[in-house]
């Protein structure tokens, strides 16, 4: 496993479009996704010792998330021959076992991914309400160990902010993960 740093945040990026289909069966696009204050992006799967670490957390976030007007989306991008465990049938197993409160998407061809420039799991894209890129960070300071007291919840604050100003913070740190595992790779 390769650990990946995200770029730096290119603010004010317009959301790409996608059309995905769900852990329940459904089609979801940049529009249904979206909340009234804005939308967070997420480039996950289900092996990723970095997003095991936090899942609860993200689980648990995205919930305040929604009641702020922030909606959320999951994204696997995964190649499932690679990790069987990222497959999309463990990717409904997985988001029923823990209740999801987001959509959780299957990238098949990849196109969504590259197309974000999500370069690890997890990836962070935090939108505005006019859908204009805000985040584009870390979680947290825990990498893939549990929440210290105290810690600062950078993911968490960011979008909080971005709820009620419409602005990010204009300082980021990049979220850290495992890379997106490609279909081909490039040597």
């Amino acid at each position: 496993m390769v650990s990946t740093k995200t770029p730096i945040c290119d603010f004010n990026t317009p959301a790409i479009d996608f059309s995905l289909k769900g852990v329940d069966e459904k089609m979801h696009t940049l529009k249904s996704c979206k909340g009234k204050n804005g939308l967070l992006v997420m480039f996950i799967c289900n092996h990723c010792p970095y997003v095991k670490a936090i899942i609860d957390r993200i689980i648990y976030d995205t919930r305040i998330f929604k009641a702020i007007g922030i909606n959320s989306v999951a994204i696997m991008s995964n190649n499932p021959n690679e990790y069987e465990v990222d497959s999309f049938k463990n990717m409904q197993k997985i988001a029923m076992s823990m209740n999801f409160p987001f959509p959780y998407l299957m990238d098949k061809t990849q196109q969504i991914a590259n197309a974000y420039g999500a370069v690890c799991t997890p990836d962070f894209f935090g939108y505005n309400a006019d859908l204009k890129l805000q985040y584009r960070g870390r979680f947290d300071a825990s990498r893939k160990e549990s929440i210290a007291v105290g810690i600062k919840r950078d993911l968490f604050d960011a979008m909080s902010q971005i709820a009620t100003t419409g602005q990010g913070p204009k300082e980021q740190i990049p979220s850290i993960g495992c890379s997106i595992k490609w279909l081909h790779s490039v040597d």
